[in-house]
């Protein structure tokens, strides 16, 4: 399975978080609540997972991971020597 670009990724995480906050300040709105299981389940389709907090772990993982890598000085730019 090829891996979803890293901003599409950090647009549904970043919406996933911001209903989870909505949601846990009024779990009693069905909208807000639905919105936010909407959200999730739009999160566990692009990550693959079945559940929504499998889904933000591994979406959270994903970018940290992704970051790194594109972080990291190749050994080529290496002045040791």
């Amino acid at each position: 399975m090829p891996l979803p670009a890293r901003a599409e990724v950090a647009r549904h995480l970043e919406r996933y978080r911001e209903w989870e906050r909505l949601m846990l300040a009024s779990p009693d709105n069905r909208e807000v609540r639905g919105t936010f299981e909407s959200t999730g389940y739009s999160l566990c389709v692009l990550m693959g997972k079945r559940c929504a907090r499998e889904a933000a772990d591994a979406a959270e993982l994903y970018l940290r991971t992704h970051s790194e890598r594109t972080a990291r000085p190749s050994p080529a730019a290496s002045t040791d020597g």
